[in-house]
């Protein structure tokens, strides 16, 4: 008897959000899914870039980078020239109120001398202050009249200047939440009545990193897609974003040698397989955009996609 492999079939879908012209999400099943459902656009790979020289980052991410620290129109240029980068994850780390504190218009205007010295849709979030982000992004929403990006993060706690802020220039916005299916969904509930289209809402749950929370991580992944796929629920319908490359890297095993943790291997090896690893783990449990920080481990993640479409 001839062999007839199990299917699901789903009766909602991701929604496709452009930025800035790029398409993100679209599925109509699981990704790689293709014989249960569409998966009409590949997941994109993003690069994080800093608005200052980070001083927690590993010496195998310094080598790389080192040389742009300084300047973060020309990091920018690099991960998109040199790395393929096809969304740059621009981080104003330098607003942290606990850190250099930039004024919001000094870090809103260097965002735009970034957005418009590249070819591909660009990402800006704040520092991660709660606070402070609500008047960075204010910035940076208005210096970016003219462009289309997506701005963040809206959390429970300021969503509505955020949330109005992308709404009132035409922006994208992160929804961010802490590894919860039931706040990732109220949170998107409370952007849409603010009055945020939900096409324009990307969502991030909260990334664990391998050995650091992966597990947790992919089921809430998994659980927001379930939700949007098979219960057909709108409010969840929205593309996901993982920031691996924050995460992975955070790793005491990226960072200390192979004389502090013997019989572990090279730093460098474990770096790639904890960033790349991770990656493609979420992308399985329904990521749409990965943001990395090291380019072979891009390299990696986009042989894994080309091998799991069967190219």
């Amino acid at each position: 008897m001839a062999f007839q492999a199990p299917t699901e079939t789903y009766k909602g879908a991701i929604r496709e959000t452009h930025i800035a012209g790029m398409a993100v999400g679209g599925e109509t099943a699981f990704p790689f899914h293709t014989f249960e459902g569409q998966m009409p656009n590949d997941p994109r790979i993003a690069f994080e870039v800093w608005d200052m020289a980070p001083d927690d980052w590993s010496p195998e991410l310094d080598t790389i980078y080192q040389d742009v620290y300084a300047d973060t129109g020309a990091w920018a240029k690099k991960v998109v020239d040199e790395f393929g980068a096809e969304i740059v994850y621009l981080r104003l780390k330098s607003t942290d109120p606990n850190g250099l504190a930039r004024e919001p218009g000094e870090a809103a205007a260097l965002a735009k001398q970034v957005v418009e010295s590249l070819s591909v849709p660009v990402i800006v979030v704040g520092s991660g202050d709660v606070e402070r982000d609500v008047d960075v992004m204010k910035a940076v929403a208005e210096a970016l009249a003219d462009h289309q990006v997506v701005i963040g993060n809206a959390e429970e706690d300021n969503y509505r200047p955020i949330g109005a802020a992308a709404m009132g220039y035409k922006h994208g916005v992160v929804a961010f939440t802490p590894m919860d299916v039931n706040l990732a969904k109220q949170l998107n509930v409370l952007l849409s009545q603010l009055g945020v289209d939900e096409s324009a809402i990307v969502m991030d749950p909260t990334t664990g990193a391998l050995g650091y929370g992966l597990e947790y991580a992919f089921t809430v992944f998994e659980r927001d897609r379930l939700a949007a796929l098979a219960q057909n629920d709108p409010k969840m319908q929205m593309p996901i974003i993982a920031t691996v490359g924050q995460e992975a890297w955070k790793a005491k095993e990226t960072k200390v040698t192979e004389e502090e943790l013997p019989g572990t291997g090279e730093r460098k090896t474990r770096g790639l397989m904890w960033e790349s690893l991770t990656a493609v783990s979420l992308l399985l449990a329904g990521a749409n955009i990965v943001v990395l920080r090291h380019p072979e481990s891009a390299t990696l993640v986009r042989q894994a996609v080309a091998s799991l479409k069967g190219e």
